[in-house]
């Protein structure tokens, strides 16, 4: 629960590149295209240097978006994401087209493996049933990873050992190994009704008298807590990166003393009572593999996003994307790519 990746938008699905997961969300067009479908004679929305994407290729792009992430299905009424998704796909379609053999052959591989481990984890029927349900077939999917992974593999082959370690040394200590206990009184009650900020924390502290009075914590935490992540396991985060939760509970984690019951620490997701149990420093030389490995994935995801921010707007030709019915709705949400499309057209481009 007290995880820090309630991001915008904005930067929401490019950070999730980094993942190599279902939760990959990006690349419109397909230079993989089977040549036994038929013709795309569907209007050209996007034209870039060296490429565009037709009204139906944006179609399956946003199609396949729903089948990954069902949860971010509603931001698709919004204009200005959906402006943000196409430009995504510009820079996945346009990284593709100049990535290695290498780096697509390791992605061969890798797309290969993802499509099997979710016919298996969802079953083979219900697999295929998920995909007909956003008219999407197999096939779709395993282009779309392949053109994720690939750009994702090419952008790993370019970074260093040395940036690693220093994006490390940067935040060594998010990398410190925590186990932690808390009981969440969250900003609103189990039925989801909205609890002011006073009773929240009267009941936080109640809570915290029960602690201190040596009540078990993981009793306590099933009974009280509101935190559905840690709740059934008496509150309980065992081994986790400090860089992993929001800044708040991560600042409490890596300072209060060893068993100590903590005052209330506010978060977005409401005040929680804190309990830490264990707490391990690392050195970059005691990084497991795992954790070298996102790393590795989080500053080649961070160079997709510098390419988006820094290089797009110049292969951006046109872009003329089909309205959104709430689009009236929309109009005042702003983001960098629609600030960037503006700016494009004032000066011609």
């Amino acid at each position: 629960m007290p995880s820090r990746n309630k991001k915008a938008w904005k930067t929401f699905i490019v950070s999730l590149t980094a993942v190599m997961s279902m939760s990959v969300l990006a690349a419109c067009g397909n230079d993989s295209k089977d040549t036994a479908q038929p013709q795309d004679n569907s209007k050209v929305v996007v034209k870039y240097k060296g490429g565009e994407i037709t009204e139906k290729e944006f179609e399956l792009e946003q199609n396949m978006m729903r089948f990954i992430s069902p949860e971010s299905a509603q931001l698709l009424t919004m204009d200005p994401f959906k402006e943000y998704l196409a430009k995504q796909g510009v820079t996945y379609e346009y990284l593709y087209a100049n990535a290695s053999e290498d780096a697509k052959k390791a992605a061969k591989t890798q797309a290969d493996d993802l499509v099997k481990k979710n016919k298996d984890a969802m079953g083979e029927e219900q697999f295929k049933k998920a995909l007909e349900e956003q008219k999407l077939t197999e096939q779709d999917f395993s282009n779309y990873m392949l053109k994720i992974l690939t750009v994702m593999e090419d952008q790993k082959n370019k970074v260093t050992e040395d940036e690693i370690k220093k994006q490390f040394e940067s935040d060594k200590e998010g990398y410190t190994i925590i186990s932690v206990r808390h009981v969440l009184i969250g900003f609103k009650d189990a039925e989801g009704n909205e609890r002011k900020k006073e009773d929240a924390l009267k009941l936080a502290n109640e809570v915290k008298s029960k602690l201190e009075k040596g009540e078990d914590f993981a009793k306590v935490a099933k009974e009280y807590s509101e935190d559905p992540g840690s709740k059934d396991n008496g509150g309980l985060y065992e081994n986790k990166e400090a860089r992993t939760w929001v800044p708040q509970f991560k600042e409490k984690a890596l300072t209060l003393p060893l068993n100590k019951i903590s005052d209330p620490v506010e978060t977005d997701y409401g005040y929680h009572i804190m309990k830490v149990e264990s707490r391990k420093e690392v050195t970059f030389d005691t990084l497991s593999d795992i954790q070298k490995d996102t790393i590795h994935a989080d500053l080649a995801s961070a160079k997709v996003d510098n390419f988006m921010k820094n290089e797009l707007n110049d292969l951006i030709e046109k872009m003329d994307l089909p309205k959104s019915e709430a689009s009236g709705e929309s109009k005042g949400s702003t983001d960098e790519g629609t600030k960037d499309s503006e700016k494009s057209e004032k000066s011609g481009k």
